[in-house]
């Protein structure tokens, strides 16, 4: 929540907690105490619409999950300022007689007072359950940037994984290369090895012959 809307949600409830009471005291009035006390209202009133105006570019200018919820608040607000502006139009108005003034002081007024209690009523359970909202989004929030940074930590661990495996299957695949080329040189030894055999083989029965020939023509 807003700090700087905070400050201008109880400096609002003052001023409304104020402007009721001075509405109760003019009612009780007459001659120019009554337009004395009525024109300090209107002055409260511009200072509160002041005070909505302001909360309500406070309100636009937050995150859109923050902003709906001071929204609502701000919607209790006008129409509590409304009630308060109905309550000075009937305090003005000129054309009431006396009989009707007493009535609307009477009923009139005191019903105004009753709405406008109930509506201040309301306007307090609303803001206690919007304040509970903005808890629970608020926690959604923190459980969504906490589920994120373990997303981000598993890819950063099977990035990690996969550059392991990468790294060992191309240490395979040399291993693979050098056996293949022991075998080559293997198998060109044995090739080697067979025709020297075949060769010294060949060798031995040409000295056998030689020396057999040799030997039969010494001895006849």
């Amino acid at each position: 929540m807003s700090e700087v809307f905070e400050g201008y949600e109880r400096h609002y409830s003052e001023i409304s907690a104020n402007l009721s009471k001075k509405c109760t005291i003019a009612g009780g009035l007459h001659g120019e105490q009554k337009k004395q006390k009525i024109s300090e209202v209107k002055a409260g009133i511009d200072e509160a619409e002041s005070l909505i105006r302001k909360m309500d570019l406070e309100a636009r200018s937050l995150q859109p999950n923050v902003k709906a919820v001071l929204l609502a608040k701000l919607r209790e607000y006008k129409s509590d300022l409304n009630n308060l502006k109905s309550e000075v139009k009937r305090l003005v108005s000129g054309n009431l007689n006396a009989s009707a003034r007493d009535e609307l002081l009477e009923s009139g007024m005191a019903d105004a007072l009753t709405a406008s209690a109930d509506q201040r009523t309301r306007l307090m359970t609303t803001t206690e359950k919007l304040d509970k909202t903005s808890d629970r989004v608020k926690n959604s929030r923190r459980t969504m940037l906490e589920t994120e940074e373990l997303g981000v930590s598993i890819l950063q661990d099977l990035h990690s994984q996969r550059q392991s495996l990468l790294h060992a299957h191309g240490t395979l695949h040399g291993v693979d290369d050098n056996i293949g080329k022991s075998k080559k040189i293997l198998t060109s030894m044995t090739r080697r090895m067979s025709k020297n055999k075949w060769i010294i083989s060949s060798i031995i029965v040409v000295l056998v012959i030689a020396i057999a020939l040799i030997l039969y023509f010494k001895l006849r």
